[in-house]
């Protein structure tokens, strides 16, 4: 392994992510001589890349699109990893390649730092049934939440979901979402719905009770309509570059041995890398 300390993201494609900004910021903070590269490697090359990861000078790596799955069966996953079904973050330890799923405290990170208080909710929603709504949901009964509420346009996913998590779980149909608002506390959309060159999501958030948090997983635009809406309304939320770096922060310390904080600072700085592009 090489005696500067390095990491990656490891994608395909992989030149949009922001991680390397969020890194190296940490990096200098803490005045280690270490890096942060870009790793586009195609699926077909995936897994020799990651089996000569420590030869290639690299302490571990962030995994992305269209790699998670393969990651999490090509290494030693934690229980986050396994019940997410994906891994995001790699590193090595007793020279054993593991990994872990860090959009669980990242979403969870970013709501007790945008939201305390949050957790006092019995009932919350989440909207999709993908991979992050896996993270989201683990974290969310991890803290203790009684009820989710789950919908997903597809309702054969919202049940794989259901059966994965146990009774906690109640899926619901997309169009009974409705139904439930008026007594959620919290409502998270993982959906792709009102990101940029997408369909919007059609939300009533005035049906929440006054009180409520609304978190976002989507971060372009920065401020979605839902979080607008909820805003306007004078609720909490919680937006999706808050869990980005959020997420960050185990790995960096799983690499470089410091534990990162987000800072104003870090946030301005990608949020202007966000706006110029």
């Amino acid at each position: 392994m090489s005696a500067t300390p390095a990491a990656c993201l490891i994608g395909w494609p992989a030149a949009h992510s922001r991680s390397p900004l969020i890194h190296k910021y940490w990096l200098k903070s803490f005045g280690i001589d270490g890096d942060y590269r870009i790793e586009a490697v195609e699926p077909a090359a995936f897994a020799d890349f990651i089996a000569n990861l420590s030869a290639r000078g690299y302490r571990g790596a962030n995994v992305t699109i269209p790699h998670k799955e393969q990651a999490l069966a090509l290494s030693t996953p934690d229980a986050r990893a396994r019940a997410v079904g994906a891994a995001n973050t790699l590193y090595f330890n007793d020279d054993k390649l593991r990994s872990t799923n860090t959009d669980v405290e990242g979403f969870i990170g970013n709501l007790d730092a945008s939201a305390p208080g949050w957790d006092s909710a019995d009932e919350v929603l989440v909207l999709g049934a993908g991979g992050s709504s896996r993270a989201v949901i683990f974290g969310l009964i991890e803290r203790g939440i009684k009820r989710v509420y789950l919908a997903n346009r597809t309702a054969s996913r919202t049940q794989l979901l259901a059966d994965q998590f146990g009774t906690q779980v109640q899926p619901l149909a997309w169009d009974a979402v409705n139904s439930v608002l008026p007594r959620v506390k919290l409502l998270v959309n993982t959906t792709s719905l009102g990101m940029k060159g997408q369909p919007p999501l059609d939300i009533d958030v005035g049906a929440l009770p006054a009180g409520a948090t609304v978190a976002d997983l989507v971060y372009v635009p920065l401020e979605t309509d839902l979080l607008k809406a909820a805003r306007a309304r004078g609720l909490k939320t919680a937006d999706g570059l808050g869990m980005l770096l959020h997420q960050a922060v185990r790995g960096f310390e799983l690499w470089f041995g410091k534990r990162p904080t987000v800072t104003p600072e870090l946030r301005a700085l990608v949020e202007a890398d966000l706006v110029r592009t």
